[in-house]
C-alpha cells in the first residue's frame, strides 16, 4: 500500500499581532512542535480521522469536515483519500494548530496525488521515493497548491485569516511577513530561546479580530497609532534578530505587549504568565496570536557560548514559576542561521498490504 506523508511546523508570533490584519509587517517563527498526517487512497469517499478519535468525514457536516472538503476541492487531482492525522499543539492555543494540521494534511494528500499519477503513467513500476512526480511545493511560492489548500482549510475556521500561520507551517524558520507581500526571511544571528506558556483558556481568532476591529471603528485615532507603533516595533526588531541583540528583543517584546493590551486583548492570566516569566529573568514577555488567551512567549537570555545547544538556565526557572501558579509550558528554540526548519518536509513510503 502506498502512503504519502506530510509534516508541518507549529509558529509562534514573535510581534505584530492583529496589526499584521490591517497591512503592518509581522515577526513569526515555526517551532518545532507541529502536525502530520498520512495519507492512503480510499475505495469510497474521502474521510479525514483526527488523532483524539475525533473524526470529519466529508461530506458530513462540521467544520473539520468542511474544511477537509475545502482542502481537497484546492487540491488538483486529489482523488478519494483516507487520511490520519495529529496536532502536537493545543487547538486554541495561539500556535497555530489549525494552519499545521491543514499544511500536513495537504502535503499528504498531494504527495500521494503525485504518487499516484506517476504510477499510473508508468503502469507495473515501483516509484522510488527519490523519483516520486514532480517537485513538491517550494514552501515560500504563495500560488502553491499546497498553500492554496491549507488556506481553503483555514478559512473555514478563522473567515479571513492574515496567512501568517499557514506561512509558518509551510516554511518555518523566522520570516517578517505582509498580507500584500507575503514571507521575507530573518535570518538569526544567534539561537531564539523562547518558553511558550499556556493560559489554559482557549483564543478564538476569529472572535478577538471582530473585537479590535469594532474597538477600531470607534476609536479610529487608537486604530492609527496602535498600527504604527506595532509596525515600528517590528521592524526594529527583525533588525535585533539580525544583530543578535537579545536584551533589545526582549524590550521590543515588552512594548509590543503593552500596545496589545492597550487593544483589550490581554486578559489576566496573559498578564500573570508575563509578569512571572519577567521575574524569572526572561528578557521580554507577550502573548502570541489573537490573544483573549492562547498561549504566552518568553526570550530567554542566551546561554553562555560553548554549551552544546543546551536550553538556557532561565528555562527552568521560567517554567518552575509558571508550573508554581498552575501553568504549563515548554521550551523552543528558532536556530540561528536557519530560513527554515527541516522538521518540514514530506516524503513517500512504500507497504505492503
Amino acid at each position: 500500500m502506498t502512503e504519502a506523508l506530510g509534516h508541518a511546523s507549529g509558529k509562534v508570533i514573535l510581534l505584530g499581532e492583529h496589526a499584521v490584519v490591517y497591512g503592518a509587517p509581522a515577526l513569526a517563527a515555526g517551532i518545532e512542535r507541529g502536525a502530520r498526517a498520512r495519507a492512503t487512497l480510499s475505495s469510497g469517499a474521502s474521510e479525514l480521522w483526527l488523532g483524539g478519535g475525533e473524526r470529519g468525514a466529508a461530506p458530513a457536516e462540521g467544520e473539520v469536515a468542511q474544511a477537509f472538503a475545502a482542502l481537497l476541492e484546492a487540491l488538483p487531482g486529489a482523488g478519494p483519500v483516507r487520511v490520519a492525522a495529529e496536532s502536537e499543539l493545543p487547538p486554541g492555543g495561539g500556535l497555530g494548530s489549525s494552519a499545521a494540521l491543514g499544511v500536513a494534511i495537504a502535503r499528504a494528500v498531494d504527495a500521494l496525488a503525485r504518487e499516484t499519477s506517476v504510477a499510473t503513467v508508468v503502469a507495473g513500476a515501483a516509484a522510488s521515493p527519490a523519483a516520486a512526480g514532480p517537485p513538491a511545493e517550494t514552501a515560500l511560492d504563495p500560488a502553491s497548491p499546497v498553500l492554496a489548500a491549507a488556506t481553503a482549510w483555514e478559512r473555514v475556521f478563522h473567515g479571513n485569516p492574515s496567512g501568517v500561520d499557514t506561512t509558518a507551517a509551510a516554511r518555518g524558520g523566522c520570516f517578517r511577513f505582509t498580507r500584500a507581500h507575503g514571507a521575507t526571511p530573518i535570518v538569526p544571528r544567534d539561537d531564539l530561546w523562547l518558553c511558550v506558556g499556556a493560559t489554559g483558556a482557549p483564543s478564538s481568532t476569529r472572535s478577538m479580530v471582530d473585537l479590535v476591529a469594532k474597538l477600531f471603528e470607534r476609536k479610529p485615532a487608537l486604530a492609527e497609532g496602535s498600527i504604527a507603533g506595532i509596525a515600528a516595533l517590528v521592524e526594529n526588531a527583525a533588525l535585533a534578530i539580525e544583530a543578535g541583540d537579545a536584551i533589545g528583543l526582549g524590550r521590543l517584546m515588552d512594548l509590543n505587549q503593552m500596545l496589545l493590551a492597550g487593544m483589550f486583548v490581554s486578559t489576566e492570566a496573559i498578564e500573570a504568565l508575563c509578569r512571572l516569566a519577567r521575574e524569572a529573568g526572561a528578557l521580554g514577555a507577550k502573548l502570541t496570536g489573537a490573544g483573549g488567551g492562547g498561549s504566552v512567549i518568553a526570550l530567554l537570555p542566551p546561554p553562555p557560548p560553548g554549551e552544546g545547544g543546551a536550553a538556557p538556565e532561565a528555562a527552568d526557572r521560567v517554567l518552575a514559576a509558571w508550573r508554581d501558579a498552575g501553568y504549563s509550558g515548554f521550551v523552543t528554540r528558532v536556530k540561528a542561521g536557519e530560513t527554515s526548519v527541516t522538521s518540514v518536509t514530506t516524503r513517500m513510503a512504500e507497504e505492503q498490504a
